[in-house]
């Protein structure tokens, strides 16, 4: 998914108590309005929870509550106390970031804590991305990326690793290296937050990758405006209306025979962008999968006909 923008030197955090019940409840309304800043933290053992949100600085925080706080009283979510702020600096993040962020696999790709590297075991015959997301969406513990990666796995096993990749969205650089890994030789990715570019670098560096990936930064039109009828494999992990929004771009990237993976997409919102995309793509092959609250959509295009 496309990460999230934010100042390295100026975060601000905000932090207001819900009722515990009501956590579920919280996290579909934020999953709905698509805050990927703002999320629900909860303790179990004394049954607590928390709306928590990260941005930019107080004024911009503050208001963004004060947007926030009467859609989730209208979802039958009240705040059980006053707002609490505090300036964030990028340490802080970074710390809280890693209590969330978990190894994991899928086939025989491992994705692990960069600062677990000296504990880690890996399997023989089996392959590793070490990953260290900073400030940037992607650590392959949150569906919509573990919905792209399981595609591309199972797509290199099924049709092997040749082909172009493009990782459009990059974030942290998780799906253009994963697709490095596996054989894939013509690999790219780009984000429009210059932020997220510097941290696929880095990772790319981390993982021995750096030039086997080209990261740029651009937006979805630019990115994608030279690209037309040449990729074997687009990525696409960005939130719903987006993807929509941009659906021509993203369908005229796709070289005959080549496979469109689109993620970031709310369980509930998956037919109107297979409906979206179906008008643009007759003849194609398309499918879906559901994970938890979010799902995707692939397409495949067929090696002749139309486009």
């Amino acid at each position: 998914m496309v990460a999230w923008t934010v100042q390295r030197v100026a975060l601000y955090e905000i932090k207001v108590e819900i009722p515990a019940a009501l956590a579920g409840a919280a996290d579909e309304v934020l999953l709905e309005l698509a805050r990927e800043n703002w999320s629900v933290l909860e303790d179990v053992i004394v049954k607590r929870a928390w709306v928590l949100g990260i941005g930019a600085d107080e004024p911009a925080m503050r208001h963004e509550w004060s947007q926030l706080a009467p859609q989730l009283a209208a979802a039958g979510v009240p705040p059980v106390a006053e707002p609490e702020g505090r300036a964030l600096q990028d340490a802080d993040w970074r710390d809280s970031y890693k209590a969330h962020f978990h190894a994991w696999q899928f086939g025989r790709l491992h994705w692990v804590p960069v600062w677990e590297r000296d504990t880690f075991s890996l399997p023989a015959g089996d392959a590793v991305l070490w990953l260290d997301p900073g400030l940037a969406f992607g650590t392959g513990n949150h569906e919509t990326t573990r919905l792209c990666v399981e595609r591309l796995v199972t797509l290199a096993e099924e049709r092997g690793s040749g082909g172009r990749v493009l990782d459009a969205g990059c974030g942290s650089g998780i799906l253009a290296l994963s697709a490095a890994l596996l054989g894939f030789r013509d690999v790219a990715g780009f984000d429009h937050d210059p932020e997220a570019v510097r941290i696929s670098h880095e990772n790319a560096a981390a993982n021995r990758l750096d030039g086997r990936v080209r990261f740029f930064i651009a937006d979805l039109v630019t990115g994608l405006a030279e690209e037309t009828g040449r990729v074997d494999v687009v990525l696409a992990n960005i939130q719903a209306d987006v993807l929509m929004r941009h659906a021509r771009e993203l369908v005229g990237a796709m070289a005959p025979g080549g496979t469109l993976i689109l993620s970031g997409i709310l369980a509930n919102e998956n037919t109107q962008v297979r409906t979206t995309f179906e008008a643009l793509t007759p003849g194609w092959a398309i499918n879906a999968r559901v994970m938890s609250e979010w799902s995707d959509v692939v397409l495949t295009r067929a090696r002749s006909g139309n486009l």
